[in-house]
Order: structure tokens, then C-alpha cells, then sequence
């Protein structure tokens, strides 16, 4: 979900449950007995697309470089071998057209200190599907800072590679340098991590209220373990990140901007379609029913991004700005992404485990016209962050709630 600190969760029989409000769908008016098959809504309203704009910042090459001096670099091949997490599955999630499903180790499955939100694998970061020769994916997870200290986000590298159904993983955290170059040092990135998106060496993390935080895996730093409340550099000179063994630094940032009088966008999740052309990204936002029934809009973006550099790609006036913009007004929109022009959006639908109709909705529609058809409960209960593989047809996505946090593939074209 998109609140950024939620209260204290309850208990349930398969671990610690968030207490969120139940978010109906937006757009079907079939019975429960009917709400599992598709239907269709309300058509989508397009919108001025060049009035959604990015502008680039980057961080100080100087300070990247005196930590790239100061510790040992490493490569995500590495990590990827160097996992030290097992996952292990009770259950097989309920998925329309489900592929592939993996889980997490039981600490990780039942945690309210972290959450899930982003996912996104080698095949958005390459056509070829692999990087440094291994099948990869990537989730975010935000902390809940239950301990009062705030950890920001990490990052699960998961080695399909080395096994598909039991992938092992370890989690990396996302820092931010800071300091001098003669004293260098970083700290955490607090935001919700909501979508990620991974583009060559680059690793695009959603910003809700700010755009997008880039991150660079050429700079990839193993630090120091065994104190799990330092981070950033010591007085006697180590380096610290909650006793994660590696940090991934944010390099880059694109703030968003609107033009002709549109609201700011919440940048909720990022995908990348690489079906398009060029490659582009997908970026929609999260709005509450409350929000919806208070008259707020709900959209989402496409934007070109450039291959040569993996930035965001600007127009020919040297201005970043979207190229397809859409009014949805689809509540509870948790991840999208686009495939031959077809744009997908996951949905929350409520908290309740045990009643079926709480799982996930998966939406579809055709741009740049047509309705949103919706395929009621395709995915699991606390649906996430949307992310496609062409390679093998995969469209993966993954629970957040404590107990029920499969990471599943479902076959795009059955929808």
C-alpha cells in the first residue's frame, strides 16, 4: 500500500497482518459471485502527456569516486552468488494463469519490520534476460521502523539462476553518499520504494512525492557487519549499513514537474516496457477509494528512456516530458506496465485472507482508446508492483502482507 508509516499491526494465524481498510474495486458492478471473471469499465481518458516533466540532478562524481576509493567494489554477479537466504513456500499462491511462484525465508515472510512493494528482474535490465550471466530479480522493501530507527530500503536479490522455485537471496541497502571527499560517508534513502525498475546498470526507484532516485550498480560497495544500528562511516574509519554487507549508492535523480496547471504526479510504481519504441517507462500512481470518491484523479505516464545512457530520454527541446498520459481513476492501483501497447494494473482489494475476493484485480486496456477491463481476483491478497518479461512471457508480481508474500509470474498473454 502507499502510506508511507503505518501503526501497529495485529496479529493472525500466518503472522503479522497490516490493518489497512478494505479498497473494493473501482470499476465492477458484477455481484461476488461473479467477480472473479473479466469485465469491462469505464473507458480511459486521455491527457496531455508533455505536461509531465522530469528534470535530472546527479550526485558529485568526486564524492562517489572517494567511496568507490574508500571500499571494495563489487559486481551483482557477486552478490547474486553470494546469497545467504533460503526461501521456503507452505503454500502455492492462487494466480489467474500463474507460471512461477517463489517465497522468502520464514523471517522475511512473516517480518512487520519490512515491507515489500517493487519488483523488477535481468530481462528489464537486458533483452537477453540475463545479467553477468544469471537470471535475476529485484524487490524493494521499505522498513516499517518498528525499532525506531529508520533503515530506508533494501534491496532482495533473488538467483533464479541458480534455482527457479528456491531462489537464494540476500538483501543489499539502498544508501545515499554524503560527507566530504576527504571524509565520505552515506545515509539511508527514506521513501517507500514503491516500484523499481532496472535499466542496464541502473536501478530506478519510485519516489512517491519526488520522481525517481537512481541508482548505480558500476558502484557497488561491500562494508563492514556485525553492528546492526551503525551506518555510514565510523569514527575509526569503517563502514557501517545495519549489518548488511553491501550498499548500493544513489547516483542520479529526476524530480518531476507539471505544466498547464496539472497536478503533481504520485509516483506510486515504475515498469519498463521494452516492447515499445524506444524502450519506455510506465509510471502510474496509488489513490485511496476515499481519495477517488474526494474527486482526485488517478493516472499514469509513459516516458522514453535512452539506451546509450539508461537516463530518462529528453524531447528535442532538451526537455523530459511524458509522451502518453492516461486519466484511469482506477482506485488502489499498486503497479502497471505496458506490453504491445496494452496497459496492466494491479489492485489492492482489501485485507481479508480469508475471503477469496480480497485477492488482487488485474486491469487491463488497450491504449490510446478503450475501456478498462477488469479480470477480478488474478492476483494475491496485498498485490504489488507489476513487472514483465518478454522473454519468457512472464508477468510477475508478489504479495506485501506479513504470511502471504509470494513472488509470482503469471502468462501475460492469457489476459
Amino acid at each position: 500500500m502507499r502510506h508511507r508509516r503505518r501503526p501497529a499491526l495485529a496479529v493472525a494465524s500466518l503472522g503479522l497482518c497490516a490493518l489497512l481498510a478494505s479498497a473494493g474495486p473501482a470499476v465492477a458492478t458484477e455481484p461476488p459471485s461473479e467477480q472473479a471473471g473479466p469485465s469491462t469499465a469505464a473507458a480511459v481518458s486521455p491527457l496531455t502527456a508533455s505536461n509531465f516533466r522530469y528534470t535530472l540532478s546527479e550526485t558529485s562524481s568526486a564524492l562517489v569516486g572517494a567511496l568507490d576509493a574508500a571500499l571494495p567494489n563489487v559486481t551483482m554477479g557477486t552478490v547474486a552468488d553470494d546469497g545467504n537466504r533460503t526461501p521456503s513456500c507452505g503454500s502455492a499462491p492462487s494466480v489467474t494463469h500463474r507460471t512461477a511462484y517463489y517465497c522468502w525465508n520464514s523471517g522475511d515472510q512473516g517480518t512487520s519490520a519490512w515491507y515489500p512493494q517493487g519488483i523488477t528482474t535481468s530481462s528489464d535490465a537486458y533483452g537477453s534476460g540475463t545479467y553477468e550471466g544469471r537470471r535475476i530479480n529485484l524487490v524493494s522493501w521499505y522498513d516499517h521502523a518498528d525499532d525506531g530507527i529508520d533503515k530506508g530500503v533494501r534491496i532482495s536479490v533473488s538467483n533464479l539462476s541458480a534455482s527457479a522455485s528456491a531462489p537464494p537471496y540476500r538483501h543489499i541497502l539502498l544508501v545515499e553518499p554524503s560527507g566530504t571527499t576527504s571524509a565520505p560517508s552515506y545515509r539511508p534513502i527514506d521513501i517507500h520504494a514503491g516500484g523499481i525498475m532496472w535499466y542496464g546498470n541502473l536501478l530506478y526507484v519510485a519516489d512517491t512525492s519526488g520522481g525517481f532516485r537512481v541508482f548505480d550498480l558500476d558502484h557497488l560497495w561491500r562494508v563492514s557487519t556485525g553492528d546492526s544500528s551503525a551506518v555510514g562511516r565510523q569514527a575509526d574509519g569503517s563502514y557501517h549499513a545495519f549489518d548488511y554487507k553491501y550498499v548500493l549508492p544513489q547516483t542520479a535523480k529526476f524530480t518531476d514537474s507539471t505544466a498547464g496547471g496539472y497536478a503533481q504526479l504520485q509516483h506510486s510504481s515504475v515498469a519498463l516496457d521494452r516492447t515499445s519504441s524506444p524502450d519506455s517507462v510506465i509510471v502510474s500512481e496509488y489513490r485511496s477509494p476515499s481519495d477517488v470518491d474526494a474527486g482526485a484523479q488517478v493516472r499514469t505516464i509513459r516516458v522514453p528512456i535512452d539506451y546509450t545512457d539508461r537516463y530518462l530520454e529528453p524531447a528535442s527541446d532538451g526537455v523530459i516530458k511524458a509522451t502518453e498520459a492516461y486519466r484511469t481513476d482506477l482506485e488502489s492501483v499498486q503497479g502497471s506496465t505496458a506490453i504491445n501497447g496494452e496497459f496492466f494494473f494491479s489492485q489492492s482489494d482489501g485485507s481479508d485472507h480469508s475471503d477469496p475476493n480480497s485477492d488482487g484485480d488485474l486491469h487491463t486496456f488497450a491504449a490510446p482508446s478503450g475501456a478498462l477491463v477488469r479480470h477480478g481476483n488474478a492476483l494475491t491478497v496485498g498485490a504489488e508492483d507489476l513487472s514483465y518479461d518478454p522473454t519468457r512471457d512472464y508477468l510477475w508480481s508478489l504479495g506485501e502482507y506479513p504470511g502471504y508474500r509470494w513472488v509470482y509470474a503469471a502468462d501475460a498473454s492469457s489476459f
